[in-house]
């Protein structure tokens, strides 16, 4: 693939590089690759706006001492998100007109930080299965993974070097992974949630892709509630890594498993100390109760809308709202509950292990051929089940050139120190 790559935020805010020179390249780079990758949402007057905008923001912060942290930054919003001027339809066949209201707060936050929305990024059918066009960057024939899709591509065809995503198993994670950029979840509600759209409340988190871990860090300082700031002590050790064995690892197709094991032998030659954990002994049994506690959240969300438009959902959405139907408030109170269970066996286990980090593979392989279907979310699940932070780093490439990629969670709440961590690990990892 072709050098996407983008200036450093610093040199938009000192002016090293002109705003309405990079603007301008930019949108010359959509008109004429986004045809093909379709990460973007159709805007007829874009390249307009995006001028009329950066001229504004040049006029609000003539001193670039005195420059927001993402100053000139092009960001893609998810179509999950609400952006004021910008129709709502969350990648489905709904009116708009039923997701209208206030802008979303992370959206918000970024205007005031001094991004530059580039526009509405394709996403599945409410945040679920049913795919968009958008195709991957590295190869056309290729999924870019869900349900962040425009997201994810865009950041890889350097149409934007920062997106927003909201992952509720593994929709951060896995189009991370599969495009070859970063990729991360921070913990749950680290990243305010108010007025944008959900798909289930108590496992939806808001995530973000980039290029590389500095800019994720420099996003997270400015979007993340309570963020703590010059976190580098991490840095200066590495961490110890918990591998989680068991039938969790098992779901990793062939290469997956492969190329981690092989990962796994590079860090250690590095240094890092890695300890085998028996983990997840009821993957399966997870998987189905996570699966069932974002049914019947699903169908609570949707049940006027579906009442009134059921002929303009996918057939996918069809069936989770049927089986959310037969979960009871009982057994969707017990899984909540397990989920903080969950998160505490995590942290115990780390904590037996001396461990620092989980790490596991970011998908189970490669990104499948075909726009189809977006790939298995499964090796996301249980770190979104938990509510725990999630950093997806690309890892070299599988024999057919598709990126393949390595996933770091730590415990809730320590969102800073994993982000550490990962600058110092991107390096080494990174093919």
């Amino acid at each position: 693939m072709p050098d996407r790559g983008f200036p450093s935020p610093a040199a938009l805010r000192n002016g090293e590089v002109d705003l309405i020179a990079h603007v301008e390249a930019i949108c010359d780079r959509v008109d004429v690759e986004d045809p093909r990758i379709q990460a973007l949402l159709p805007e007829p007057a874009r390249r307009q706006r995006l001028l009329s905008e950066a001229e504004a923001l040049l006029g609000r912060f003539p001193d670039p001492e005195e420059r927001p942290p993402l100053f000139g930054l092009l960001v893609g919003v998810k179509d999950f998100f609400r952006v004021d001027g910008f129709p709502t339809k969350a990648g489905s066949k709904l009116p708009a007109s039923l997701f209208e209201g206030p802008e979303s707060a992370v959206v918000t936050l970024l205007r005031r930080n001094g991004a530059l929305i580039a526009g509405k990024a394709v996403t599945t059918e409410f945040a679920y299965f049913q795919p968009g066009p958008t195709r991957n960057p590295h190869n056309l024939e290729h999924t870019p993974g869900g349900s962040s899709s425009g997201s994810a591509a865009g950041v890889a065809a350097g149409f934007y070097p920062l997106a927003l995503g909201t992952q509720t198993i593994g929709s951060v994670i896995r189009p991370a992974a599969f495009c070859g950029i970063i990729g991360f979840k921070p913990s749950y509600d680290r990243i305010p949630t108010a007025d944008m759209l959900f798909f289930s409340p108590s496992v939806d988190h808001i995530g973000l892709f980039t290029q590389d871990v500095a800019t994720m860090r420099l996003a997270c300082s400015a979007l993340c509630q309570d963020w703590e700031g010059g976190v580098d002590a991490a840095a200066d050790s590495l961490p110890v890594l918990a591998v989680p064995d068991g039938p969790y690892l098992d779901e990793a197709e062939e290469i997956g498993r492969q190329h981690f094991e092989e990962t796994l032998e590079r860090l250690a030659g590095e240094g890092f100390g890695i300890r085998r954990i028996p983990f997840f002994p009821n993957y399966a049994e997870l998987n189905k109760r996570h699966r069932r506690l974002t049914a019947v959240e699903v169908a609570e969300i949707h049940k006027d809308w579906y009442r009134e438009h059921s002929d303009r959902y996918s057939v996918h959405m069809q069936e989770i709202m049927r089986t959310g139907a037969t979960v009871s408030d009982q057994e969707r109170d017990e899984i909540r509950a397990d989920q903080l269970r969950l998160r505490h066996k995590m942290e115990e286990a780390l904590l037996a292990a001396g461990a620092d980090l989980w790490i596991a593979p970011a998908a189970t392989g490669p990104a499948p051929h075909g726009i189809h279907a977006t790939g298995n979310p499964i090796m996301n699940l249980p770190w979104t089940n938990a509510w725990v932070p999630a950093l997806a780093i690309p890892a070299g490439e599988a024999e057919n050139g598709l990126p393949l990629a390595v996933q770091f969670c730590a415990p809730f709440g320590a969102d800073e120190r994993l982000l550490a961590w990962g600058e110092a690990i991107e390096g080494l990892v990174r093919g």
